[in-house]
């Protein structure tokens, strides 16, 4: 099987594109994805995010959700709000926030290279989340939340994107978060052929976000193909829905840390235990490392900015390079007493796209006792940990802009 494959993506009517896109499923809470719908009876979060239309405090989880949003699709359907397109084809996708601007292709890709490694994860993931992703995809008999991958950039790549989309896009959306996503039908054969061929010359994708998506469209791929001793490899659920996009385009933002208490450390005794390791400079403002190795640190008002000793980076690994690790094995773990941040509550997660003011209004709120701001981790290295076969530590990367959910599905029947 190709690497990639076109499809006939299931897509708004150009009338209700605006109505229908989304933010990913999985970037709110339930309270907020209720308040998004309010008013908006075609958003696609009826469908990824069905417990919108059942009573507060249902199980996310439940039977009746999975019923619901595939209830929500087909009446999507009968409205003509969402239509599928009558061939196969590749869709090119702009992604432009502010002044940053990606373009990348949408694709069925290969499940048999995400299970041989061409399709290269970088995370572990969660049962119960896969769970959930395979009973959605298997109620909808489609794939709803494109996985996001890159690939590296290449000048044959490179030159067949940027010259596919020099007239307007058939879809043109921006979203209230002020970001703008245009969407390019390419259904022409000869270009089909050529994408196809390009991205087949490469080694391998690389999974920017989606693992649990990636997982969970494995697993239905296994349980269909099991139930049908004749299939070929070509049916549409041994694909999954992807956008592909070069790796320099991309855009990486920090991934930053705030913890509850001192693990019985003073200030004073905290700052000590930091000189062993780093320099630290006061700062009369916000810090954000303008290199790795580097931090900002919020703590009792002030803002400091730390340098960490270039002699405890080990620069022949690829994980314990990385700033989140640096962080971790230096600080959250020896000094402040947390072995295991996937799980302890004591430390939360903060994205930079909601500014370094995040992290001091969380410790001034008492909420938090300190704050790190980190240096965001490079495309390079996430590809370097991908080739080892090693594995990220949580929260390691927060990309942006993000993918819409609705502007393309892959239906899993033909």
């Amino acid at each position: 099987m190709p690497l990639i494959k076109p499809f006939a993506a299931l897509r708004p009517a150009l009338a209700h594109a605006a109505d229908v896109a989304a933010p990913p499923y999985d970037v709110m809470s339930a309270a907020e994805a209720r308040r998004m719908v309010e008013g908006r009876p075609w958003s696609f979060l009826h469908i990824s995010r069905p417990e919108v239309d059942l009573p507060e405090g249902i199980d996310p989880h439940s039977p009746p959700v999975y019923a619901k949003a595939r209830e929500n699709l087909d009446r999507m359907l009968d409205a003509g709000v969402l239509v599928r397109d009558a061939a196969p084809g590749y869709y090119l996708y702009r992604l432009t926030m502010g002044t940053h601007r990606q373009t990348g292709l949408v694709a069925a890709a290969s499940i048999e290279a995400y299970d041989r490694d061409r399709i290269k994860r970088h995370e572990f993931t969660r049962p119960v989340k896969e769970d959930d992703r395979v009973r959605q995809i298997d109620a909808l008999n489609a794939q709803t939340g494109p996985v996001l991958l890159a690939c590296r950039a290449r000048p044959d790549i490179d030159a067949l994107l940027a010259g596919l989309v020099a007239g307007p896009a058939k879809t043109d959306v921006i979203a209230p978060d002020g970001i703008r996503h245009e969407f390019w039908p390419i259904m022409d054969e000869s270009t089909i052929g050529a994408l196809t061929a390009a991205f087949e010359r490469l080694d391998a994708l690389y999974i920017a976000d989606g693992h649990h998506r990636c997982a969970a469209a494995s697993r239905v791929a296994a349980m269909r193909r099991a139930a049908n001793p004749d299939h070929t490899g070509a049916e549409p659920y041994n694909f999954m829905l992807a956008v592909i996009f070069p790796h320099d385009q991309m855009r990486i933002l920090d991934y930053n840390r705030v913890v509850k208490d001192l693990h019985g450390h003073s200030v004073e005794s905290l700052m000590q235990r930091l000189s062993v390791a780093f320099e630290i400079e006061g700062a009369p403002g916000p810090v954000g490392p303008e290199r790795s190795g580097a931090f900002g640190m919020y703590l009792a008002g002030h803002w400091y900015r730390l340098v960490l000793d270039p002699g405890r980076i080990p620069h022949d690994d690829p994980v314990g390079r990385l700033d989140v690790s640096l962080l971790q094995d230096n600080v959250i773990g020896p000094i402040l007493g947390i072995q295991d941040p996937r799980r302890d509550e004591r430390i939360d997660f903060v994205g930079g796209i909601r500014g370094l003011e995040a992290l001091s209004s969380r410790v001034d709120s008492g909420e938090m006792a300190v704050a790190f701001a980190l240096h965001p981790t490079r495309m390079e290295d996430l590809m370097a940990v991908a080739d080892a076969g090693e594995v990220m530590p949580p929260k390691s990367t927060w990309f942006e802009p993000k993918l819409a959910d609705g502007l393309a599905s892959h239906l899993l029947t033909d």
